[in-house]
């Protein structure tokens, strides 16, 4: 605002015609978001008909995890709130769709809208457990909130063990699925309806985050990320804010975990282990803090990393003790050097690079057609 505006009584100011953009309506960003996801959705029908059974899985795979990814990028690359127990979370929601289905089983109900009710029972499960935690993390800062959310990493799967007359302990629970409906015919292949599955669930979550991203409460949470003084000043109520980002964020990861225990048919705490929640936060970080379509590389490269150890392991010529000790170890340490090299080369990862480089090129094209 200039100093003549400053000084003028308010009869006398000018319009803020030149001062403020006019910010998108909302209907029209939910329908552009709408029209993403179905074009998304077709897409991946039509591919899920032209690859083979395992790479449906491995893309079924990759939408479970990147339930989880999306949610932590609204987290910490959004809110600024760091988090070290996102694995844990995803047990959570993994094992509340292992009890639902088997209660189910055992009540002898049948019927896919059973699924249905179990993934939102694991979402609602999430949301009280991430509450919880949401409430004790709005007070801590730095590395004490890192230490909150570490020890949630330690203590979830270890409930596991404690209470094994319910979950099984190491051994874990089975998640019975029913087969594809008897309309999409005999030969329906089982991963092609998993994909199906993962995919619609995905992209709901997706279309939810986008629009909250544009919305007030996103701009809140950048708000509270850059400043959090001055954004108490401007009448936000941070811890709120703090605790509704944690939420979101643990909802989106109970999903992703319901989703791996239906693509597994199992769950056990072995498969929800500390290394999954650094593997999430260095996957985000990798993909780009802050951007959805960010989290979309991080889970791409979670789903991709096993197999690209796999293959390493097998180039080498190893013992099998050696090679299996590799084949644990080295995933993380692929996964450090990545890291390194992104942040050096693109500190705004994957997708802040081919942003970068898609405004180059559209900057030139002008150039070269005069």
């Amino acid at each position: 605002m200039s100093a003549t505006r400053a000084v003028l009584p308010p009869e006398q100011r000018p319009a803020d015609t030149d001062e403020r953009p006019p910010e998108p309506r909302r209907g029209s960003t939910l329908l552009r978001h709408l029209a993403v996801a179905l074009a998304v959705g077709a897409l991946l029908v039509a591919v899920s008909y032209a690859v083979e059974p395992f790479r449906n899985f491995q893309l079924a795979t990759i939408a479970a995890y990147l339930c989880a990814t999306a949610g932590l990028t609204v987290l910490t690359g959004l809110n600024g709130q760091l988090s070290l127990g996102h694995g844990a979370l995803m047990a959570t929601g993994a094992y509340t769709v292992a009890l639902c289905q088997n209660a189910f089983l055992d009540q002898g109900w049948t019927g896919g809208w059973l699924l249905v009710l179990s993934l939102v029972a694991a979402v609602a499960g999430t949301v009280v457990v991430g509450a919880v935690v949401g409430v004790a993390a709005a007070r801590l800062r730095g590395p004490y909130l890192a230490g909150v959310t570490l020890a949630v990493a330690v203590v979830v799967p270890a409930l596991a063990v404690t209470f094994d007359g319910v979950l099984n302990g190491e051994q874990g629970l089975s998640v019975p699925v029913e087969p594809p409906p008897l309309a999409l015919g005999a030969y329906f292949p089982y991963e092609r309806w998993q994909l199906w599955i993962a995919g619609a669930a995905t992209l709901l979550a997706l279309l939810l985050l986008a629009n909250l991203v544009r919305s007030r409460y996103g701009r809140t949470f950048r708000a509270v990320r850059d400043d959090e003084v001055a954004a108490r000043l401007a009448g936000i109520h941070v811890a709120r804010t703090q605790v509704l980002a944690f939420v979101v964020s643990a909802a989106t990861a109970g999903l992703g975990g319901g989703l791996l225990a239906v693509l597994a048919q199992s769950v056990s705490p072995g498969a929800f282990s500390l290394t999954l929640s650094l593997f999430l936060l260095m996957a985000v970080v990798i993909g780009g803090l802050g951007r959805l379509a960010g989290a979309l590389w991080g889970a791409v490269l979670l789903v991709a990393l096993p197999d690209l150890t796999h293959s390493v392991t097998e180039l080498l010529t190893l013992s099998p003790a050696v090679a299996q000790r590799l084949e644990g170890n080295l995933p993380l340490a692929i996964f450090g050097v990545t890291l390194i090299v992104v942040m050096i080369a693109a500190p705004g990862g994957v997708q802040g690079l081919l942003a970068r480089l898609g405004r180059t090129l559209l900057a030139r094209w002008p150039a070269r057609r005069s």
